[in-house]
């Protein structure tokens, strides 16, 4: 692919098998990572993206090819082996995973390099969205935006390269299915970053950190808890999602 259009403009979206289940990796990296299949089907992945880069340097095309690196999830906490390997990924600090709108759901991995455009070593700390990854598209390739419809998403140059500090997304909406689940707020004057849930699932067993009983969470009767008033977060100081506020707690 990289041999046929080394001349002209191009775009590859490369969706991988691999960390989905059920869990594949080839004979070179089965059982050789420290965290069963599902560890070695990252290390495959991470072999494989390494592939590519090195193939846009053999065809000098580093300095012109934007890479981004994502995903569409957090982790599936729930996917556990008959036999007990957890083949569902890690979500550190945050609570949560696959389906649902808890920080482990829905904050995912982004990671972009585009030598000698993107600083190297940048870290971004705003909200953005995967829905940005096409207005950045359009906007490299010099086209235009469908002018028939709303555009969810915004071209991230600006932020990637340093010459606006702030995400244009003031808001971004958190679905559960058809359902309006979640909505994170970043004030143009403050750097709190503050959530409100309408419904939580039920987590089941109770006390852990997904819905194990029903191998994922759903967002409907008795799965959810509705909550009036909404539940309240202040991401920026309590990322883990751990304290609701309340009118006694804050001012």
């Amino acid at each position: 692919f990289f041999s046929r259009n080394a001349d002209a403009p191009f775009l590859l979206v490369l969706s991988y098998l691999h960390v989905h289940t059920a869990l594949y990796a080839s004979k070179n990296f089965r059982g050789k990572s420290k965290h069963g299949l599902y560890g070695d089907a990252v290390e495959e992945m991470d072999w494989s993206v390494g592939q590519i880069l090195d193939v846009l340097a053999k065809y000098n095309l580093s300095n012109k090819t934007l890479v981004y690196f994502t995903s569409d999830q957090g982790a599936h906490v729930e996917e556990i082996s008959s036999s007990g390997e957890v083949h569902g990924g890690y979500n550190g600090i945050y609570k949560g995973g696959k389906s649902m709108n808890w920080e482990g759901g829905i904050r995912v991995p982004g990671l972009l390099r585009w030598l000698g455009v993107i600083q190297a070593g940048a870290y971004i700390d705003e909200p953005t969205s995967n829905m940005d990854i096409f207005p950045t598209i359009v906007k490299l390739a010099e086209a235009q935006l469908p002018s028939d419809r709303i555009i969810d998403g915004h071209d991230l140059m600006p932020l990637l390269q340093g010459k606006v500090t702030r995400s244009k997304h003031e808001f971004l909406f958190h679905y559960c299915n058809a359902y309006l689940n979640a909505v994170r707020w970043h004030p143009g004057n403050s750097e709190a970053v503050w959530k409100v849930f309408f419904f939580t699932p039920n987590f089941s067993p109770e006390d852990s950190n997904g819905c194990y009983d029903s191998h994922v969470c759903f967002c409907h009767g008795g799965f959810i808890t509705w909550h009036d008033p909404p539940l309240l977060f202040d991401l920026s100081r309590d990322p883990e999602e751990k304290v609701p506020l309340t009118p006694e707690t804050e001012s």
